[in-house]
């Protein structure tokens, strides 16, 4: 990992390329992900099982595809109550935060006969993509169901891919029964995004899917939106690390490596004012790294998607924060609150050193599916609001009518739109007489 000094020019236009990539992703790609949207769309649950064969190894039927009773029953044979307990703590402090995000109905009279208003209502039909891969990863799973179950959601469909034996971990299943789920189906991949935007025989269609995935399952959220809604278009994992000399080099490299260890292009960067720091935190990343479990991936990752940055005063540190917009952000400073007012684009924002980011991944409450590359300038975390629909209503007496009538009928004028006139004069005539 390079240490790399914000002072000299050469060294600051490499950080800033490195704080904000432009990642892009080939046609081939894109064509792969197409056919197999258009193959589940075409012959919906034959086309499931071939795919679920040929990439997760599992032959299923269309009677297996779901997770029957029986199976999450005897999940709870191979977890420990450890795990449950550990669960339910989480869900209960996730589904406390997002109820704090829960909107209401509200209306005002503006004057005298007329009453708007907007009306929220849960989206009826939500998809859940839980990743399958090397862990399971219960924790996507709760922030992802429970916002939803928050807002009053009636259907939640949770997709995750099978092992190659057409079993879905039991931990997982656990933790789908601990959240009242019991519509879990054995599809991974692009495949399953298809089924969940346009239905096949067992897996019934949609309005909205949410959660993360590999550039596969990526790329076929953005080709089914528009059918049907999605949260975000989530990129490699990554994290800041606002530091000063008071920090703890220890802790800073543990929590660099929390993210670097997700995959081989996660990001893992530390901006500090203090170069006696900087130099431990790369000792310390140097004598920890080989002993993860995953230090392939962490390797990869720190020598070239991750940095460590050597900057003349927070100010700058701030400055830096604000044009990469992390998805995480951890601030290790004497006053981590002074800086806090500061940051412009954040996905989460972690204060103090004894706040590190898998607290906010696992237990906290604040979601933790957030905007990644850069994202997090115009974008949030989930939350509730994601899976709430907004109706404004408006109600006008016939005196209001009379009364703000010739305003509507000028500004359709000036449109050239003269049946949207007329569907005000109409009404206007009945009053004169």
């Amino acid at each position: 990992m390079r240490i790399l000094n914000y002072s000299v020019t050469k060294e600051r236009n490499w950080l800033l390329q490195l704080l904000r990539p432009r990642r892009s992703v080939d046609d081939t790609t894109i064509r792969t992900v197409q056919r197999i949207i258009n193959d589940v769309r075409r012959e919906k649950d034959i086309a499931l099982i071939k795919y679920t064969k040929r990439f997760d190894g599992a032959q299923l039927t269309p009677g297996t595809l779901r997770v029957t009773t029986k199976e999450l029953n005897l999940c709870y044979e191979n977890v420990t109550g450890q795990f449950i307990r550990a669960t339910e703590f989480a869900i209960k402090n996730i589904t406390a935060f997002h109820k704090k995000q829960l909107r209401h109905t509200w209306s005002y009279k503006p004057q005298p006969g007329i009453e708007l208003g907007q009306i929220f209502q849960p989206i009826e039909n939500i998809g859940v993509y839980v990743p399958g891969g090397t862990a399971p990863l219960v924790s996507s799973l709760l922030m992802c169901v429970i916002p939803a179950q928050v807002a009053g959601c009636s259907r939640i469909a949770v997709t995750t891919p099978p092992d190659k034996f057409g079993n879905i971990n039991p931990f997982l299943l656990v933790a789908a029964d601990l959240l009242r789920l019991d519509e879990i189906y054995k599809v991974g991949g692009a495949q399953a995004i298809a089924a969940l935007a346009y239905g096949t025989e067992t897996i019934p269609a949609v309005d909205k899917i949410v959660g993360p995935g590999n550039k596969y399952v990526t790329i076929a959220k953005k080709l089914v939106f528009g059918t049907v809604d999605i949260d975000s278009l989530a990129g490699p994992s990554e994290i800041m690390i606002i530091a000063d000399e008071t920090a703890d080099a220890k802790y800073i490299a543990a929590d660099m490596l929390s993210q670097a260890e997700h995959q081989f292009d996660s990001r893992a960067v530390l901006v500090t004012d203090s170069a006696e720091l900087a130099e431990s935190v790369k000792v310390q990343l140097r004598r920890t790294v080989r002993k993860l479990n995953r230090s392939k991936y962490a390797l990869h990752s720190l020598q070239y998607y991750s940095g460590i940055a050597v900057v003349l005063n927070l100010e700058q540190a701030v400055e830096l924060a604000n044009y990469m917009a992390p998805e995480h952000l951890e601030i290790m400073t004497r006053e981590p609150e002074k800086l806090l007012a500061k940051i412009k684009h954040a996905g989460a924002i972690f204060l103090g050193k004894y706040t590190p980011e898998p607290i906010g991944d696992y237990i906290a409450g604040p979601n933790h599916v957030l905007p990644t590359g850069g994202t997090a300038r115009f974008s949030s975390g989930l939350n509730v609001d994601e899976f709430l629909k907004r109706s404004n209503y408006m109600k006008y007496s016939k005196e209001a009518l009379r009364n703000s009538a010739k305003y509507a009928l000028e500004l359709a004028e000036i449109e050239g739109l003269d049946a949207h006139a007329k569907s005000i004069q109409i009404r206007l005539q009945e009053l004169i007489q």
